[in-house]
């Protein structure tokens, strides 16, 4: 091992720590009081609940764990959104799970909730998974009602799915284990199957308050719409229970006698590890994404015996395409290629920039597994295309807009993981969140924007010198320089894996050691459902 391996092996692994520090911190959800008070009233945490659902020695893969963060905090924050959700397995099946965190302002959707509702759905729709919503929640947080209300997609779009995914023939079994109100006491009733936990689970339209308002009736929780009332009187539930866990455990005996349903066949192997030590992938990749690098190295660290068979290998070498298996499953990887290395033509080619031959070669590469019913893995680490007179008048966006034509028409399911840089129109072409991946990824050192830093820090400081002096004023070099740092640090912040994964942009910021199992996961998601579509793509300049 070199220098550089260990320096970029320390670095790596600090910031994947600090990335589970600040997981155990969401984990927390509303804070311990809140978690101590719902404890109180026989209530488990959402992840306690979906660690008692699921089957015992598997992994929950969560999403969206990041959604929200350091946003809301002039209404105290929303961690995880309010929702935990994620893949899990439930009596030998691969669920979506979906789950409320009462102890974040008792439940109550924010609109960063209703995009990762959303999403988590979105995710069971294409990989027809059956769902499990865990239910606790106050409805829509009122003081921002107008940011998760009315628009498509707002927080109706929910149940418009729940009516989707139920003709499409997806399972969805709601566990109501708190409050169901207003417009989200549609989702159980939409549900295939609803189960109570009495004395906690209410589901109504309106609360006792709003009851009172309206029509002037006195009337408690539990007699207006609690478990003995939907079970015995107006029949809308199907099972009552004394406990969650009883609750719980009559979800996994409905879950453990759904049918088999077609499947995608994608091809699977018996897994064989890696050859190459998987711990390597740690001291790879720079943590700065400023320095060249291998990516066949990374490939090695997660395929089966480190096997790859590269597609053109000597041909458009700033793009590396091969097929290759990942735990057993048939894969095709596009990565970027970091290494700084010498083109057919004896000329230097930069790391991670596309140029014209390598789009070439990636589209034809897509266009291959998408014939042969073959998964896309993308590893993306790209600075965009390559710009200049030569690379322009050799048609680069010709080039290009031939990958990102059989990125958007690809039909077999997309992985990305950003493992470095994703910048402009590089993040498009190698299937950005635009381009429909059934999952998006992010290493901790992962940086998402229009262009670097550096370069967007200079161009926005061009602009603002250029503004502040046609207005007369003087810009002397120290106020300058404070310029500069002012953008500069702004614009990292909002380049980094946190902001991205907040947002959703990317689903999670993962641990590069659990690559392989998240794409593995993936993979196994996406089986479920039948490729429906027809490979075509649409017309572009040859």
């Amino acid at each position: 091992m070199d220098l550089e391996f260990n320096k970029n092996e320390d670095a790596m692994r600090l910031a994947t720590s600090q990335m589970k520090q600040r997981h155990a911190q969401i984990s927390l959800g509303g804070g311990k009081k809140a978690i101590e008070k719902a404890r109180e009233k026989g209530k488990m945490t959402p992840r306690e609940r979906i660690q008692y659902l699921i089957d015992k020695g598997t992994e929950f893969t969560e999403i969206g764990s990041f959604a929200g963060w350091e946003m809301y905090a002039e209404q105290g924050g929303c961690p995880a959104g309010g929702t935990v959700g994620g893949l899990g397995y439930v009596s030998g099946r691969q669920c979506m799970i979906i789950a409320n965190d009462n102890t974040v302002k008792a439940g109550a959707w924010f609109p960063i909730s209703g995009k990762k509702n959303l999403r988590l759905q979105e995710i069971a729709m294409e990989n027809h998974l059956p769902v499990i919503y865990l239910v606790d929640s106050a409805g829509v947080f009122l003081p921002m009602q107008d940011e998760i209300f009315p628009d498509k997609e707002h927080f109706g779009r929910i149940f418009r799915n729940n009516a989707v995914m139920s003709a499409m023939g997806i399972t969805q079994i709601a566990a109501v284990m708190g409050s169901c109100v207003a417009g989200g006491a549609y989702l159980p009733i939409m549900s295939d199957e609803t189960l109570m936990v009495e004395g906690n689970g209410s589901i109504f339209l309106a609360g006792p308050y709003l009851v009172k308002a309206a029509i002037g009736e006195d009337v408690d929780i539990q007699t207006l719409g609690g478990a003995k009332t939907h079970t015995e009187i107006s029949g809308i539930a199907d099972y009552k229970f004394d406990t969650e866990a009883e609750c719980l455990d009559q979800v996994r005996r409905i879950i453990d006698k759904i049918g088999e349903q077609p499947r995608a066949g994608f091809d699977r192997a018996k897994p064989k590890e890696p050859s190459k030590d998987p711990k390597d992938i740690y001291g790879i990749v720079s943590i700065e994404n400023n320095k060249p690098y291998d990516v066949v190295e990374v490939i090695k660290c997660i395929v089966d015996n480190s096997e790859l068979d590269q597609f053109k290998e000597d041909y458009g070498k700033t793009i590396v395409c091969g097929y290759a298996r990942i735990d057993g499953w048939a894969v095709g990887i596009v990565a970027n290629q970091r290494k700084i290395i010498k083109s057919g033509k004896g000329e230097m080619q930069l790391g991670g920039v596309i140029y014209n031959d390598s789009a070439d070669k990636a589209a034809r590469f897509i266009q291959n597994c998408n014939q042969k019913k073959i998964p896309l893995v993308f590893l993306q680490d790209v600075t965009g295309f390559m710009v200049g007179s030569r690379s322009e008048h050799a048609g680069i966006i010709k080039d290009g807009a031939k990958l990102v034509n059989a990125v958007a028409n690809s039909v077999v399911p997309k992985i990305t993981i950003v493992i470095g840089n994703s910048y402009g129109a590089g993040n498009y072409a190698m299937c950005g969140k635009a381009y429909d991946p059934r999952f998006i990824y992010a290493w901790p050192n992962a940086k998402i924007a229009v262009m670097g830093g550096e370069q967007a820090a200079k161009t926005l400081l061009q602009i603002q010198v250029a503004s502040l002096k046609a207005k007369g004023e003087t810009i002397d070099p120290e106020k300058e320089k404070a310029m500069l740092k002012e953008i500069t640090d702004r614009y990292a912040s909002q380049t980094s894996s946190y902001y991205a994964a907040a947002r959703l942009w990317v689903d999670e910021i993962i641990d590069p050691g659990e690559t392989r199992r998240v794409i593995s996961e993936g993979i196994n998601a996406a089986n479920h459902a039948p490729v429906v579509k027809e490979w075509k793509e649409g017309v572009f300049q040859v």
